[in-house]
């Protein structure tokens, strides 16, 4: 994969603020605005174009991630009505076209597509009622349009929000001794974890020791269905470490770095170590 070129300004001089990003050779443009200094973007006349935009929040009670996904032909102007009709988010990322060559039919499609990938990689609670129509257009602007969702999938990702990246990618090369296995699951090291592999088990059971933040999690995966009924795992799911995949397999707290072996019984932290 070739290297790309992003290039951010920080409109307000500081990290806190709004944000601008750009990828080199690419018409589009991101916006990163919080939602305290929405009405500050007033003087930015592109905001009023046409585009799509996301709203993210935390789930008070569950501290998941959150988001809407929506499209507008004035990208300003909806997001004005949202911090008045929608209390969860705290910021939102909106992508125009810097030529404003984006059409509702446009917008409509990336709109559809980009609430399924986000439903299907299941990283984010999607807060949309309703399935979004997804608006007919030709062979060649599907391509384009389909290009526009892999940079904001790049660009998502650089600020902090994977909402379209599957759960499962980054993994180490494919090799036996990047394969471990911990009782009835096995499981790869993520660049951003460590994902437990489609049809891996779970406990039935939880210890005690085991916090309620976990258990929680654990009965958060059976809900979303990245865990079924037998409770095997349906697809890939990244975890944000070793200790807690190992954990939500066997329902009690355990150091995964040292509970996940190879083939050759080594542990995870042997590999590790010997690099």
């Amino acid at each position: 994969m070739r290297g790309k070129t992003i290039r951010q300004f920080l409109i307000d001089g500081s990290a806190d603020g709004r944000w601008v990003t750009e990828l080199s050779n690419w018409t589009g443009k991101a916006y990163k605005i919080p939602r305290t200094l929405v009405s500050l973007c007033e003087d930015r006349e592109d905001l009023c174009n046409t585009g799509v935009y996301f709203l993210f929040g935390i789930n008070d009670e569950t501290d998941r991630q959150q988001v809407y996904i929506g499209e507008a032909e004035n990208i300003f102007t909806r997001i004005k009505q949202h911090v008045a009709g929608k209390d969860f988010w705290t910021e939102c990322v909106a992508f125009i076209s810097k030529d404003n060559n984006l059409n509702k039919a446009h917008i409509k499609y990336l709109e559809n597509h980009l609430y399924r990938i986000a439903k299907e990689n299941k990283r984010y609670e999607v807060l949309n009622a309703t399935v979004p129509t997804e608006s007919s257009i030709s062979e060649m602007d599907r391509a384009e349009m389909d290009e526009f969702i892999d940079n904001m999938r790049l660009i998502l990702g650089v600020l902090g929000h994977p909402v379209l990246k599957p759960s499962a990618t980054g993994t180490a090369p494919k090799k036996a001794d990047n394969l471990y296995m911990f009782q009835k699951a096995k499981g790869r090291p993520t660049s951003d974890g460590f994902a437990v592999l489609k049809g891996s088990a779970i406990s039935p059971n939880t210890l005690p020791s085991l916090s309620p933040s976990l258990v929680g999690k654990r009965n958060q995966l059976i809900k979303d269905g990245v865990v079924d009924d037998s409770l095997h795992f349906t697809q890939d799911w990244t975890f944000s470490s070793p200790s807690l995949a190992a954990a939500c397999v066997a329902g009690c707290s355990i150091n995964g770095r040292t509970a996940w072996k190879n083939a050759k019984g080594r542990s995870l932290k042997d590999m590790e170590d010997e690099t």
